[in-house]
């Protein structure tokens, strides 16, 4: 049982459908979607306490709060939201959005195409942060929300948070962008495709299409992940951080890895690539290189 007074407690997801046809960037047009909302606190009556907090590439709808039976299931920005945190829970009311694309019960790539019957696989649309605001704005349209009294994210999220403030100015009180940029670097394109192509070269990627062969393309996702991580620090925070650090006495010798540094993307390398979907992850970096407003 959660106890602590500046938690937000046991939560659970809703799915809200939306019937109506959506045209993305790309020119495809999806005829209807789903979206994985969270959200805590309570709308005031004029309903302009809500915050949006819009996440990144491998976060979810799941912002703050614990899984009824489920250990370390705490929401990624827990520390931040809840009774007495800074997006306090007693003044405003919390939205979480899984975006259009991801893998987290939003429709996505692993998602059933009505056409066919099969997930969408590799055939699922290209998605872009602008789409993703205009679905959020459809879900606060559903939510009776005019207005929101911050639209808040970090990284991906942040790029989201920027296209609110371009697209919907008079929607948006406050725009809160944290560690992110209004576009990537040639650099960071770079990364970001060979990432992708770790993960669609990996044999058991089978063109998009691995869930029909009922295997995961782990071996291009950990390296993609592992890419990633490179990426998000800088050299110094590198050297600071681990330096040439061993986890043992001395070097071993061997291809398994001695330093800190390896150790650490081998685990979040591991550890990505039991829980997201590949798909996604090449949707989600196009989604990054393509943003430039």
């Amino acid at each position: 049982m959660v106890s602590d007074p500046h938690s937000v407690g046991f939560v659970e997801p809703v799915l809200h459908s939306f019937e109506e046809a959506i045209t993305l960037d790309c020119g495809r047009v999806l005829p209807r979607y789903d979206l994985m909302v969270e959200t805590y606190g309570k709308l005031n009556a004029d309903k302009s306490n809500a915050v949006l907090v819009c996440h990144a590439l491998n976060a979810s709808h799941h912002v703050a709060g614990h899984y009824a039976g489920q250990e370390k299931s705490s929401g990624w920005w827990d520390n931040l939201v809840g009774p007495g945190k800074p997006l306090d829970t007693n003044r405003f009311f919390v939205i979480g959005v899984n975006n259009l694309g991801s893998c987290f019960g939003s429709t996505g790539p692993s998602s059933i195409n009505p056409e066919t019957g099969k997930p969408f696989g590799a055939s699922f649309p290209i998605v872009t942060v602008n789409d993703w605001v205009q679905t959020q704005a459809r879900l606060a349209d559903r939510l009776g929300i005019q207005k929101f009294a911050a639209v808040i994210g970090g990284s991906l999220g942040g790029m989201q948070a920027l296209q609110w403030s371009l697209s919907f100015p008079d929607r948006v009180g406050h725009c809160m962008v944290v560690a992110s940029t209004p576009k990537l670097s040639a650099q960071n394109i770079a990364f970001n495709e060979v990432a992708r192509q770790a993960i669609v070269t990996d044999p058991d990627f089978h063109g998009g299409d691995y869930y029909a062969y009922g295997v995961v393309p782990k071996r291009g996702l950990r390296l993609a992940r592992m890419i990633g991580h490179i990426t998000y620090l800088s050299g110094d925070d590198m050297a600071e951080k681990f330096g040439r650090t061993l986890q043992g006495d001395n070097y071993k010798y061997d291809l398994g890895g001695d330093f800190q540094v390896e150790s650490y993307l081998q685990y979040q390398g591991d550890k990505f690539a039991d829980y997201f979907d590949a798909n996604t992850y090449v949707l989600i970096t196009k989604a990054l290189d393509y943003f430039d407003p």
